[in-house]
């Protein structure tokens, strides 16, 4: 269902998700119990994400959690989109331990984090407009390509067929000398040549002459080396600042969505070999986002004593939820600091970090 939304309306219409989303919640809800052979009243707890992303998707898994839990009298955990990201690793390599780093990369956001434990995060580098995932999609759309799949496969198999210096595109803020992303501008750049090119989208890339494939391989081939090439260098920056705090650090995890893409595998593990550290990736099924992150961030909160105790079992329908669309994870490194995002901080919910270390300090 999610693909054909997106490749209905090339990219999220965040009404139509919110939709989607409550039309299935009870069947996946249901047939994930089945095929763990459960019930709810065989759970121990229940972890839902409470950000971040669109609140409208959000409100249908929280409603839900929250019904489950009260319901049944269990407690509940809210979870970090991002911090779910990065530590479904420990579920799938049981030698990763703290301090680690990792590189979030999926369709909203990009994140260079050094976790030095369980809810404490420096924030090395983020998003300042749009993440790489985005990029991937829009290229995607624009060039034709078969979204039911999503945009980043999609580029990813058509790259190969392309020459990847036809184009030359610029490397997204080389001044810059931070670990924050940008994409933006690349989006332009790839609209632009393709405008040059005069490729219709509306002519499916199955349909297409074979010197307009050949075009729409090339600038597929050539945003991919700079997008990926983006993310190689400021991977090298957060390396030297991570292993300056950290001395200890011996990995780099790389998942969201986006870290299915073997291309972009490739190159990052070039970059962190050269440094002295193993790239770590969680199976692509676990990479794009999936219940079993969800779940697997929750143990580790909850066999530390972090959770909310049962919501009430007769809980309004329109109950206000603690829902955080905007919710960084850790705190910013100083080096790391972006007036372009300064900008930007209305409404945005205290991070992770900042509120486990207050409730850790209330608790001593």
């Amino acid at each position: 269902m999610k693909a054909d939304l997106l490749a209905h309306y090339g990219g999220v219409a965040p009404k139509m998700a919110e939709e989607a989303h409550a039309k299935v919640i009870n069947q996946v809800v249901q047939d994930a119990l089945d095929k763990a052979n459960m019930k709810e009243m065989d759970l121990s707890a229940v972890a839902v994400t409470i950000g971040p992303g669109l609140s409208l998707c959000l409100r249908v898994g929280v409603q839900k959690a929250r019904k489950i839990a009260g319901t049944f009298n269990l407690p509940i955990v809210g979870v970090h989109h991002m911090e779910a990201h990065a530590l479904v690793a420990r579920l799938t390599e049981r030698d990763l331990q703290f301090p680690f780093m990792a590189l979030l990369v999926s369709g909203g956001h990009n994140l260079l984090i050094l976790a030095r434990d369980l809810g404490q995060y420096i924030q090395l580098g983020t998003t300042i407009d749009d993440a790489i995932g985005e990029a991937y999609d829009k290229t995607a759309k624009w060039l034709g390509l078969d979204l039911r799949r999503s945009g980043g496969p999609a580029v990813e198999e058509l790259a190969r067929e392309g020459d990847a210096e036809s184009f030359k595109f610029n490397v997204p803020m080389r001044h810059h000398k931070d670990c924050n992303f940008s994409y933006a501008g690349l989006k332009t750049q790839v609209r632009l040549a393709i405008e040059s090119k005069n490729i219709n989208a509306e002519i499916p890339i199955a349909s297409a002459t074979w010197e307009d494939r050949s075009s729409r391989a090339d600038i597929a081939a050539s945003f991919q080396r700079i997008a990926v090439l983006h993310l190689e260098e400021r991977c090298q920056r957060a390396i030297g600042w991570a292993l300056d705090i950290e001395p200890s650090v011996k990995y780099m995890v790389v998942s969201g969505g986006v870290a299915s893409n073997h291309y972009v595998r490739a190159q990052l593990n070039q970059v962190v070999k050269k440094n002295g550290l193993q790239l770590l990736c969680p199976p692509p099924s676990l990479c794009t986002d999936n219940g079993v992150m969800v779940a697997w961030t929750g143990i580790e909160h909850f066999s530390v004593g972090r959770f909310d105790p049962p919501p009430p079992a007769d809980e309004a329908e329109d109950a206000i939820l603690d829902l955080r669309p905007r919710w960084p994870l850790g705190e910013e490194y100083a080096k790391g600091k972006s007036e372009a995002r300064s900008l930007r901080r209305a409404r945005i919910h205290p991070s992770l970090t900042s509120l486990i270390q207050a409730s850790l300090q209330q608790q001593s």
